[in-house]
């Protein structure tokens, strides 16, 4: 390394660790600071605790007694008091509002605005979403360009499917609907306060107030089935040779 470039690095680590050490002084906790990046128009309020090996960059501004675990990257955002963010997520250009949980593993990207209290899980991903108070994406989850309500939740592997391969479309989900597991809804659509999605659908039409919407093919059961095709495939001779090795 010349020196030019260790002096950078040598200031740059310095500047860093004066950052560090300003926070503290206003109370803020900060567990390894010589691990954690945090730029210089950083804001952090009082009583937040930051983990070992989190980057908090560009204008980002955390709000008081709020904990952000290790190996979290938040960039250019806002959050406001007690927001808990969990290990390992990854925020962008994005709100948070008071109380709210984020991950592990969430990923918020540019537009996103989580409302109070709302929860965002495990390996969630919100791109220009705006998720009302209390509500909740708790697991394996897409929601792009969409609005959900108040109160609402959205079940494990939902997907939000906003891009026709020319255009972006609008999901609106209303105040206390519930998504089923593993559905997809296919924007623009609408789901209207109160209303129902049963687990597996794929959503194309908008849902009334109150409704329930079910769109998936009806289970079909054939009794007998598997063992008469192992049979078929096994053959005569296959059966022959089947006994013989079980002696």
């Amino acid at each position: 390394m010349s020196g030019s470039i260790a002096a950078t690095v040598s200031a740059d680590a310095e500047e860093k660790a004066a950052k560090a050490r300003r926070l503290m002084d206003t109370g803020v906790t900060i567990f390894r600071p010589d691990t954690c990046v945090i730029d210089a128009e950083v804001e952090v309020g009082p009583g937040t605790v930051l983990e070992p090996y989190v980057q908090l960059l560009g204008k980002t501004r955390v709000g008081a007694r709020c904990r952000i675990r290790s190996f979290s990257v938040i960039e250019d955002c806002t959050l406001g008091d007690n927001v808990l963010v969990r290990q390992s997520c990854v925020l962008t250009e994005s709100t948070v509002e008071a109380g709210a949980k984020i991950g592990p593993f969430a990923h918020l990207r540019p537009g996103s605005e989580i409302g109070e209290d709302a929860h965002v899980g495990n390996f969630v991903e919100t791109k220009k979403a705006r998720l009302g108070k209390g509500a909740k994406a708790n697991h394996l989850a897409y929601l792009g360009d969409s609005t959900v309500g108040e109160g609402s939740n959205i079940g494990a592997g939902v997907i939000t499917c906003n891009y026709d391969g020319v255009n972006k479309h609008q999901t609106t989900i209303g105040k206390g609907v519930f998504v089923g597991s593993d559905s997809t809804l296919v924007a623009p659509v609408t789901l209207a306060d109160g209303s129902y999605v049963g687990a597996g659908s794929c959503i194309t039409k908008d849902v009334p107030e109150g409704a329930l919407a079910v769109a998936r093919a009806r289970q079909t059961t054939k009794e007998g089935w598997a063992a008469a095709r192992r049979a078929k495939r096994q053959g005569p001779g296959n059966r022959e040779q089947g006994a013989e090795n079980r002696g």
